[in-house]
């Protein structure tokens, strides 16, 4: 038997559209790159250097998810037993960071052309840049479609690039018709400045959902109060506790939880009662659950505090119990 034969559920993620997606992307993506770095050297504008940069992270960026993707549908064995899928939100991570790095290259670029303007041809300029926009355009619907259909954060990644270089694309638009008409050369550098603002928002927000996801944090959709009071609903659960819920990766989410039951009612019950409940009302399909006795497990002071509000509340239903009984008459007596 295969080891990935052990899981009841397949730690894989295949994408079939998403791929071919990302082959018609990146070959755009390279074509371009070449013209607009040829392009920006010839016309000394850095917008167009900066926004070339921008598309060199793209390749690369469109390389590092097409690997997660690749990996996303190896199976799980006995050393990575969530599989690979992990690995997309590294590159997720990687690439926001690409993106941050390459917001600050362009930041000390764009001072450094306030203090020594250079002479920038608008012509090739404008040229390069109405390409671009149109290159950018397309593969920003074309990814922004795919997502509808096969949506992870690294893919959303990938996307950001995409919008930056569309944004930076009618940036160096906008700068080379204002250089023209004004025939101030600092325009270039303060619209890629913008530009590099924007790609740092950019790559600041994919980093903050990899890093939390990378810290196995709580999803955001996710209350883990109201999952472990409905949790406590179920019959024969009398304490929810040791809950952990995290994401594996985009959409593939994970839980674990300790239960106290009444031993009065069937274990496998209740484990089944607790599953439907996870995956029918917050689509958590991977849970393991495991069923405890608190005179068993009684896991410290927490334990004994359980235990002892336990019988307390036992003496307490006891007590109102034989106060509201009333007392049997004794049959009367025929003289």
């Amino acid at each position: 038997m295969a080891e990935y034969d052990f899981h009841h559920l397949r730690h894989v993620k295949k994408q079939t559209k998403t791929i071919k997606t990302l082959w018609v992307v990146l070959l755009l993506t390279l074509f371009f790159t070449i013209v607009e770095i040829i392009g920006g050297l010839l016309s000394n504008s850095l917008a167009l250097l900066s926004d070339s940069a921008h598309m060199i992270s793209d390749v690369l960026a469109l390389g590092l998810s097409m690997v997660a993707l690749y990996m996303a549908t190896r199976p799980p064995n006995a050393r990575f037993t969530f599989g690979y899928l992990r690995f997309e939100i590294i590159a997720s991570f990687l690439n926001g960071l690409a993106l941050a790095i390459i917001a600050i290259g362009i930041f000390i670029e764009g001072i450094n052309r306030f203090l020594n303007p250079v002479e920038i041809k608008f012509e090739l300029m404008l040229i390069i840049a109405s390409i671009g926009f149109v290159v950018n355009l397309v593969t920003t619907i074309v990814l922004h479609n795919s997502m509808k259909e096969e949506s992870n954060l690294n893919m959303q990644s990938a996307l950001w690039h995409f919008l930056g270089d569309l944004l930076s694309s009618v940036g160096v638009i906008i700068s080379s018709i204002l250089i023209y008409f004004t025939g101030m050369y600092w325009f270039d550098p303060f619209i890629s400045i913008v530009i590099g603002g924007i790609i740092f928002l950019g790559g600041a927000k994919i980093i903050r959902e990899s890093y939390l996801i990378l810290m196995e944090s709580v999803p955001q959709q996710f209350d883990l109060d109201e999952i472990r009071r409905d949790i406590a609903q179920v019959e024969g659960v009398e304490d929810v506790h040791e809950m952990h819920l995290w994401s594996v990766s985009t959409d593939h989410y994970s839980l674990t939880a300790h239960v106290f039951i009444d031993n009065k009612i069937q274990p496998f019950c209740i484990i089944l009662a607790i599953n439907e409940t996870l995956q029918s009302k917050y689509g958590i399909e991977h849970s393991t659950i495991q069923m405890e006795e608190a005179h068993i497990h009684p896991h410290g002071e927490y334990g004994k505090e359980f235990l002892k509000h336990k019988e307390e509340a036992e003496a307490e239903a006891e007590k109102l119990h034989t106060e509201h009984t009333e007392p049997v008459s004794e049959p009367l007596l025929l003289k």
